[in-house]
């Protein structure tokens, strides 16, 4: 099962996706959901993800500054 953390700064996308898609039946194991590129790199070195889904335009951190660390 591959895992999965998500970033996102608006409360409904980040709670959409979190209960809209089928993560277990597709194969996924979500492990996190954060409002910014911070708080998602605090956490990366604890849960290990295979795959990070970030927003791009996010206060605090942004994804492509997340996706460059």
């Amino acid at each position: 099962m591959w895992r999965v953390l998500l970033a996102d700064d608006e409360p409904f996308v980040r709670e959409g996706l979190k209960e809209l898609i089928p993560w277990e039946e597709l194969g996924y194991e979500l492990l996190g959901a954060y409002k910014n590129g911070k708080e998602l790199l605090d956490d990366i070195p604890l849960k290990r993800p295979d795959l990070v889904v970030l927003d791009i335009k996010m206060p605090v951190m942004d994804g492509l500054e997340a996706a460059r660390i």
